[in-house]
């Protein structure tokens, strides 16, 4: 198919997109947070709704023991590959609020940046697909290609649902390839295809002393506080080098060699555009490695936050009873986060001080992700970059962590395509995140396109399954 009429249509309707997107925004579906419940649900309502209206068919809010999934499928067209495209409509929380330059929740158009949570991450960018959808079938009342979206409400608290969701269903959902848009170009106007993934695994460490508070005049010398043994233990996690101190972690780290740590080195980004994205003066980690290798072929601890005693205003003469400390842990290819889990647990069992008892809960693991960037579906996507960009693609790692990235491959058998269109400078996670319009535009160019590249590559297997049933 000429992608031409589709492209037109999306210029000429660009103005009513972008006013969608907002309305998109509006919602505050952080998943993180129970109090939100009814929002999330709210948009995931809007969502299919929204979907429904664009053409798509088999529209279908599913219901899990957390979030709903909302699904959506287009499966006319004979004899044709299928793609899932996956994004996911939570958000993480938006505090600080004070932090933020306008409300998170309220769309503010500033320049050609649409600021609100979740702009970028990843509502902005899932927006693109659905506008490229509608774009097609506005005019075509077809696509090139058989589609099913996959649209979550829990990856930002790691997706606890959405595996053995597609492991019940993975006959209904066979593709030939499946297209996610949740990470960063490299700067304006230079594309990136993500062909790995770090690993991750998530730690909750508790310390325990007295069984109540303590006045410090009367205790201060004689009881150890919970909040300095905790700080002393967070210390021994890494040596003066910035490397792992917990025994056995870099045993299982792959080892990477020089042609490919040099194909980093000519397309990945710099030190010192590390430095300038992240608006620090000094790095701080492993010096044999590169930053961009630190964050990427190289695992990490971090030190995520840390609450115990008081912290309000004013003063508290005390001892606290506990604190609690949320470490994140990167993983890369071939450690796996359950033994990264048992060698923490062991590691802080021996450096905890006797005087105090400490606890180690761990969740969200994920493991490391690799995508062979000669596949064809990913030759697709650069294809469709030049097209709707005028730039090649460079080819990246990412020091993120999608955990689906591993289960498409894993379980569905099908390449994962990592094609996004954030920039560095986006604040996702962050405080006054961003999503810039051009982007927003030349991402939904880019999709239209690779819907057509996708069509043309007659080597896919096509796994188009006109016939759906579910497993809830």
């Amino acid at each position: 198919m000429d992608p031409s009429r589709a492209l037109n249509y999306a210029r000429e309707h660009r103005p009513r997109f972008v006013a969608e997107l907002k309305q998109f925004l509006r919602f505050p579906s952080v998943s993180s947070e129970p109090a939100h419940s009814k929002d999330i649900r709210s948009c995931a309502v809007w969502l299919a709704r929204h979907l429904q209206n664009i053409g798509l068919d088999r529209v279908r809010i599913i219901p899990t023991r957390g979030n709903p999934i909302v699904y959506a499928s287009w499966l006319r067209a004979a004899g044709c590959p299928t793609l899932i495209i996956y994004g996911h409509y939570d958000v993480v929380s938006a505090g600080p609020l004070r932090a933020w330059r306008t409300p998170p929740f309220t769309p503010t158009l500033q320049n050609s940046d649409l600021h609100a949570r979740g702009a970028a991450d990843d509502k902005g960018q899932l927006f693109a697909h659905v506008k490229a959808i509608e774009s097609w079938l506005s005019i075509r009342h077809s696509l090139p290609v058989n589609v099913k979206c996959i649209f979550e409400g829990e990856e930002e608290i790691g997706g606890p649902h959405l595996t053995s969701f597609i492991t019940r269903n993975r006959h209904t959902l066979r593709a030939d390839a499946a297209v996610i848009s949740d990470t960063r170009m490299l700067g304006p106007g230079r594309p990136a295809i993500s062909y790995a993934q770090r690993g991750r695994l998530r730690a909750e460490l508790k310390v325990t002393g007295p069984r109540h508070e303590l006045h410090s005049g009367n205790f201060g010398g004689a009881v150890l506080s919970p909040v300095q043994a905790l700080c002393e233990m967070i210390a021994l996690l890494h040596d003066a080098d910035g490397h792992v101190a917990v025994p056995g972690f870099y045993d299982d780290v792959r080892q990477w060699s020089e042609k490919e740590r040099l194909f980093m080195r000519r397309n990945g980004p710099t030190d010192a555009e590390v430095l300038q994205d992240a608006q620090v003066e000094r790095d701080w980690g492993e010096s044999e490695f590169s930053l961009y290798e630190r964050t990427t072929i190289r695992p990490a601890v971090t030190l995520n936050g840390i609450v115990g005693g008081h912290y309000g205003s004013g003063f508290k003469s005390i001892i606290p009873a506990s604190a609690t400390a949320k470490v994140g842990f990167r993983l890369v290819p071939d450690q796996e986060p359950q033994k990264i889990a048992q060698l923490f647990r062991d590691y802080i069992a021996r450096i905890t001080p006797q005087s105090v008892r400490s606890s180690v809960r761990t969740y969200a693991p994920a493991a490391p992700a690799l995508v062979d960037r000669n596949d064809p579906a990913i030759k697709a996507a650069a294809f469709a970059y030049e097209r709707g960009f005028g730039s090649a693609p460079a080819f990246i790692r990412s020091g993120g962590a999608i955990p689906v990235v591993n289960t498409f491959q894993q379980i569905l058998g099908c390449p994962a395509v990592l094609m996004g269109f954030g920039l560095p400078d986006d604040q996702i996670h962050g405080p006054n995140e961003k999503f810039h319009l051009p982007n927003f535009y030349k991402a939904i160019a880019t999709s239209i396109w690779y819907l057509t590249a996708i069509a043309k590559l007659r080597n896919l297997p096509r796994v188009n399954r006109r016939m759906e049933s579910w497993t809830e």
